[in-house]
């Protein structure tokens, strides 16, 4: 496991404005800024090994120096959509930055992955066989 900060917390959500509010009240976040439409594609993305598509609302903001994120899907599956299937709505995921991502992974199964615009990596790993308790 990683001695680190975690650099942000997201929540899966199906009504954005909702969560936006609750947040903002516990945790004090204040502006939050929305980014509608996300595709996720086959391209850089996959999901359970296999290439993905679907799209999601996203919104960001800030508690301290820690970035708060909300996905809300709209298609196709994903991480997203089967948690919210699974669960519903509610914490999702922690994230850390890490230097080596296929070294960080290790021996963790990899429940979706991708490349976001401007080359950010990310990877969703389960969290069983990451050893982190849920």
């Amino acid at each position: 496991m990683h001695d680190q900060t975690p650099v942000q917390i997201a929540w899966v959500t199906k009504d954005l404005d909702a969560t936006e509010n609750a947040l903002t009240s516990i945790l004090g976040a204040k502006k939050w800024i929305r980014v509608p439409d996300v595709h996720f594609g086959p391209d850089t993305c996959s999901y359970r090994g296999k290439p993905a598509d679907f799209t999601a609302h996203i919104s960001f903001s800030y508690a301290g120096d820690t970035q708060l994120e909300l996905i809300a899907p709209l298609t196709g599956d994903s991480v997203y959509t089967e948690f919210l299937d699974r669960a519903g709505p509610g914490l999702h995921h922690i994230c850390v930055e890490v230097d080596d991502v296929e070294k960080a992974i290790g021996s963790a199964e990899v429940v979706q992955r991708g490349i976001m615009p401007g080359g950010m990596e990310f990877a969703y790993v389960s969290a069983e066989t990451a050893g982190v308790p849920y």
